[in-house]
């Protein structure tokens, strides 16, 4: 009977949420909290045997875990009255209701949505790297050039004297031309060599500069190279493609990647869904509809459990909680981004704002398509004359937090070139990006005026 995202966040992991090895089905005496698991290990029966819905050990069965997997793994497919860009050759069955009981990897029966909690967005990325890796001699990823700059540190820390196992290829993934170009490159290249799977990585909004990638469109083309490159007969022939959509900045009630076509999509929990800047968790979840989706949902849960980078129960238990309130804050954080976008627009002292909510912004149209409810999202940067400009304004801010990372309720602003590997610096000098929180927003304006005019007067004198 919940039909909207809104509703269905409020009650995040209450019943009828999997309840795993309780008799009381009715949940008519029901704890309306989610019960928080710290168990490592259980008891064994007297005759040795487990049953087969028992729980073993905290790495593999957890309750708190498996009740956020449920949760997120509905969120990213609950068809919602205000989602206006859903692909529906996609979706037949979409169900919310809950399985009668839970593995670790928290699988949706009907719709079979698997969604894995790690113990970082990173421990996260590199999950589905290795799930790839497990049946493939070689990968190479498709990366945009403008991203979170933690996936390409990644992939230069430890496999930059492997690139015979993992290889990439920078590309702008809002030139959807040049992106389709290099992936038929790339597959003629190696044809009749080995065993390679392709990962197109699209992160949108990208990290800092808020470039918006058109996930549809992307996962369309995919879909038709995939078909052409396909050998008729010889199904071990399939070209592996898999899409994979970094929603941090968008979280569901935003865009819902899986239901425009995406076979993966990955979460950094620390941010916006815990939403209070105390928790460290990733989130992937698999399409339960495209092929390249159920192959890596097949593989995922077991990379899980056997690398065991699993979410600690009290982070699950803590973005559970963050996730009852997200609707509300996003809905605030994404009208103030909006409001603060067009003051930074209009300031004598700012050359470039980046935020997809403005009309000037170079893929406006595709994010009005793509983010629901005309929610921009609660992130954006602005460009000022320098670098020193930029660090002086960041001093200068009383009310706004100078830190990295982002999602929390306090308005955060960071210099991202200066956290930037040294050689590998994509971020404009002179650019600032701003984490909009939860505070008035005319108090925002403020301590920003009087952060850009201290810093021209500093800097100018």
């Amino acid at each position: 009977s919940m039909t909207t995202m809104a509703t269905f966040l409020s009650h995040a992991g209450l019943p009828p949420s999997p309840t795993p090895n309780t008799n009381n089905n009715t949940n008519e005496n029901a704890a309306l909290c989610t019960p928080l698991e710290f168990a490592t290990t259980y008891q064994r029966p007297p005759d040795g045997n487990y049953t087969s819905a028992g729980n073993i050990y905290g790495r593999t069965d957890n309750i708190t875990r498996e009740t956020l997997q449920y949760v997120v793994g509905t969120m990213e497919i609950m068809s919602d009255n205000n989602n206006n860009n859903i692909n529906n050759s996609l979706v037949h069955s979409v169900s919310s209701a809950p399985p009668d009981s839970c593995n670790n990897s928290t699988t949706n029966e009907e719709t079979n949505v698997i969604c894995a909690a790690f113990s970082s967005g990173m421990a996260a990325v590199h999950s589905i790297l290795l799930s790839l890796m497990s049946n493939h001699t070689h990968i190479h990823i498709l990366l945009p050039d403008d991203a979170y700059h933690g996936v390409p540190t990644q992939f230069h820390t430890l496999f930059d004297t492997m690139k015979h196992v993992v290889s990439w290829t920078m590309v702008d993934m809002t030139d959807i031309h040049q992106v389709e170009q290099l992936l038929r490159t790339r597959i003629k290249e190696n044809r009749g060599r080995q065993r390679e799977a392709i990962l197109v990585w699209m992160e949108t909004p990208s990290n800092p500069l808020c470039k918006v990638t058109d996930i549809g469109a992307i996962c369309d083309m995919v879909n038709m190279v995939r078909k052409e490159e396909t050998d008729d007969d010889d199904d071990d022939k399939e070209q592996m493609i898999t899409t994979v959509v970094d929603s941090t900045w968008a979280p569901p009630c935003i865009t819902q990647p899986i239901l425009i076509g995406a076979d993966a999509v990955l979460h950094s929990g620390t941010k916006y869904f815990g939403g209070h800047s105390d928790v460290l968790l990733g989130l992937v979840s698999c399409s339960p509809f495209t092929s390249s989706g159920k192959s890596l949902s097949q593989i995922l849960p077991t990379v899980q459990n056997t690398v065991g980078a699993v979410a600690s129960p009290f982070d699950c238990w803590l973005t559970l909680r963050g996730l009852r309130t997200l609707h509300v804050r996003l809905q605030k954080q994404c009208q103030t981004a909006l409001s603060l976008a067009k003051f930074l627009d209009n300031h004598a002292h700012v050359s470039k704002v980046h935020y997809p909510g403005l009309t000037s912004h170079p893929q406006h149209s595709i994010a009005s398509k793509q983010m629901k409810y005309g929610w921009y999202g609660g992130m954006l940067s602005f460009e000022v004359s320098s670098e020193e400009m930029a660090c002086a304004v960041a001093g200068a801010a009383k009310t706004i937090q100078r830190a990295t990372s982002l999602g929390g309720t306090e308005t955060l602003i960071e210099h991202r070139a200066s956290i930037e590997p040294i050689g590998r610096v994509t971020s404009p000098l002179g650019l600032l990006r701003v984490s909009v929180g939860l505070e008035d927003v005319e108090d925002l304006k403020v301590d920003l005026d009087m952060a850009l005019n201290v810093a021209t007067r500093v800097v100018s004198s």
